[in-house]
């Protein structure tokens, strides 16, 4: 398979079409390109966990990172979302880029049954940062997604939030990783938002996940 490189590979997520009309409830803000094609270029040529690899989106919103993955040859991306709307928009992209290796299921992650256990090699995610309305929710999302995995789960989640989510993974005997310290501007999407942009500072982890959760 062609080599991406990293420039070329954040060019063509740039062409990714994002939410039109963003759910505040569902913390649905898209992935920047810079931000997923770092993040993906580093799984992908650091840790080899894309390429030929089963790989799961959670919470995809309009498929910013399986779309990315499927770009870096991933044998099968499958994203879940519980919003169809965004899925639409994900479809969209899909037959834009013309890409076959990917599928989408319409779900709300934190009910992905256990049957699905150890499913896919590598989990990728944005999850929503549990603010407001969704106290916990990058918790159940982390702890979903290493249910899923066989190998690794890559996440984003506030760094503020570390030593919480440090003592999860240690609780569940999973090894943690802080890959990278990124700034992530999240620009003004809903009416509250005061200010053009805010920058986040967000924690790009792994998580082995070899010793998964029982």
């Amino acid at each position: 398979m062609k080599k991406i490189k990293l420039k070329e590979l954040e060019s063509c997520l740039q062409q990714v079409d994002t939410f039109e009309s963003p759910k505040l409830l569902l913390e649905q803000y898209p992935t920047r390109p810079h931000i997923a094609a770092c993040m993906l270029y580093t799984i992908h040529n650091t840790f080899d966990d894309i390429e030929n690899k089963t790989v799961a989106d959670l919470g995809c919103g309009c498929g910013m990172l399986s779309i990315g993955s499927a770009m870096l040859g991933a044998g099968l991306c499958v994203g879940f979302d519980i919003d169809a709307d965004a899925l639409e928009i994900f479809n969209r992209n899909v037959e834009e880029f013309e890409l076959t290796n990917i599928n989408m299921v319409q779900c709300d992650v934190c009910s992905l049954s256990d049957s699905m256990s150890e499913t896919f090699d590598t989990v990728i995610m944005n999850p929503p940062f549990g603010t407001k309305h969704n106290k916990g929710m990058d918790v159940f999302f982390l702890k979903t997604a290493l249910q899923l995995a066989k190998t690794a789960v890559y996440s984003l989640h506030k760094t503020s939030t570390r030593q919480h989510i440090q003592k999860k993974a240690d609780e569940w005997k999973v090894k943690m990783e802080v890959i990278a310290e990124l700034k992530y501007d999240l620009p003004a999407s809903y009416k509250f938002h005061k200010k053009k942009s805010v920058d986040i500072e967000v924690d790009f982890i792994r998580f082995s996940a070899e010793k998964l959760l029982n």
